[in-house]
């Protein structure tokens, strides 16, 4: 693959994500309603209905400069222990309006530093799900890891409590990078961690995650990094494209004063894990995960089927609406999102007086599911089929182009440069548009407005 320098400067600009739809920056402020409860009564009559949990865990033993998650440093035992006992009173509140009937068939441990807090935490709220929810036989247990803080005695409790997915944050392989970034490597030499995994479960999924856009890093390094990673065989990787935020993490500005990659360095060093990765056999999924040719999110993009919610990638068989717990959590209901405060004080202290932790909300109309349907099925399978899109949601053609504001003028132009195919049946985004993805989807966005300062750079 080979990017013009032109088409960079072209569309690096500011850009939603569409990790979700519609954006987080969409929610409104619903401080001090309680009436979240009549959502998530109503969401056992919607679909999907499979349910995925996530747990937020926002501490960390110290912030990396380049996070952009709701994280805080951790300071003493006691603000765990408080924290990990609002966090099991609200799943007693949330779950007793759950049809007990409905299949859980994904849990998600994220920060944060999830295993920053002792393996015992953890492992009781897995132990208290399964008190309050019936699980799927092949459910998926997952947890958000920094390799740093793990050991063998740690990973032996998860794996004995039922987790079977561990996400691995490594970022860079290069010491000198990390450290630029204060971040710590991995406390075990990773083939020994990733063996250890293995032959504790041999089911064990095995993620591992790298971010390109660092100061430090170049081509010729991430390359080494990409060709050592691909070596150790996990069953994905990740390499996220840094999202250089600083009006919201003012921690961000020490990275600029350290020097950032600019658009062209940090495209080449995508193409590098990209021409990597494939070169080893792995296939790209989305924009920026790759997976082995027997995975299921592989075989679900063979299919059509690729879908994705707040957890990440799944296939549709799977996907579940999500009932998130802890601080800044996102349950993405089917018509609903409710976000909770972003505060570790205050969420602890909602829970204590017996009110809803819920600080956020955004209901989704009819016209923002059909516009979700269509970037969503964009992004995960790179293609949209117009008949099969009118069919699923059961509208007319003409309707669901209106929705969506459909523009031939900017489709036009997306041809022109080489990033799409398309004519009035289907868009099928080329090799060249999967870079430029998300500004193809937002041309399917009748919200979207581009602003500095409200959304990062596309590259």
């Amino acid at each position: 693959m080979n990017i013009p320098v032109i088409l960079l400067e072209k569309y690096n600009i500011p850009v939603p994500r569409y990790t979700s739809y519609p954006p987080a920056n969409h929610f409104i402020d619903q401080a001090g309603n309680k009436d979240h409860t009549m959502f998530v009564d109503m969401s056992n009559n919607w679909d999907p209905r499979h349910i995925a949990l996530y747990v937020h865990i926002p501490f960390c033993r110290k912030i990396c400069f380049y996070c952009g998650c709701n994280a805080c440093t951790l300071r003493s035992n006691n603000e765990v222990e408080a924290y990990i006992s609002a966090l099991m009173c609200e799943i007693e509140m949330v779950s007793d309006h759950i049809d007990k009937k409905r299949l859980v068939t994904q849990v998600h441990f994220g920060g944060g530093t999830p295993n920053s807090i002792p393996s015992e935490k953890i492992t009781g709220i897995v132990e208290f799900f399964k008190k309050k929810f019936n699980f799927a036989l092949d459910a998926e247990i997952a947890i958000e890891t920094n390799p740093a803080y793990l050991d063998k005695d740690y990973i032996d409790h998860l794996i004995t409590h039922g987790f079977n997915r561990f996400s691995f944050g490594i970022q860079d392989l290069n010491t000198d990078v990390l450290a630029g970034v204060n971040r710590e490597p991995s406390a075990l030499p990773l083939n020994e961690l990733i063996s250890y995994v293995r032959n504790k479960n041999s089911k064990a999924a095995i993620n591992l995650d790298f971010i390109y856009g660092l100061p430090g890093q170049d081509v010729a390094g991430f390359t080494e990094t990409m060709e050592q990673a691909a070596a150790l065989n996990p069953d994905r990787m990740v390499t996220f494209s840094y999202a250089h935020v600083p009006w919201l993490k003012k921690h961000q500005q020490i990275l600029e004063k350290r020097g950032l990659p600019g658009a062209e360095e940090k495209t080449k060093m995508f193409l590098a894990g990209y021409n990597v990765l494939t070169s080893k056999g792995y296939q790209p999924i989305g924009l920026d995960h790759y997976v082995s040719k027997d995975d299921e999110l592989y075989n679900a993009l063979k299919n059509n089927q690729l879908h994705r919610n707040f957890q990440g990638y799944c296939t549709r068989q799977n996907t579940g609406q999500v009932y998130a717990f802890g601080v800044s959590a996102i349950s993405q209901l089917e018509k609903v999102y409710l976000q909770n405060t972003k505060s570790v004080e205050k969420y602890i202290n909602l829970i204590i007086g017996n009110r809803s932790p819920v600080e956020k909300r955004l209901e989704v109309t009819d016209d923002q599911i059909i516009t979700r349907e269509v970037i969503t099925h964009l992004m995960c399978n790179k293609k949209i089929q117009w008949s099969s899109m009118t069919k699923n949601l059961n509208i007319a053609m003409e309707k669901l182009k209106n929705v969506i504001r459909y523009d031939q003028d900017l489709l036009s132009g997306f041809e022109q440069d080489g990033l799409i195919e398309y004519d009035d049946e289907s868009i099928l985004i080329t090799e060249t548009g999967s870079m430029f993805i998300r500004n193809i989807a937002a041309s399917l966005d009748p919200e979207y407005k581009e602003q500095v300062n409200k959304y990062s750079k596309a590259l």
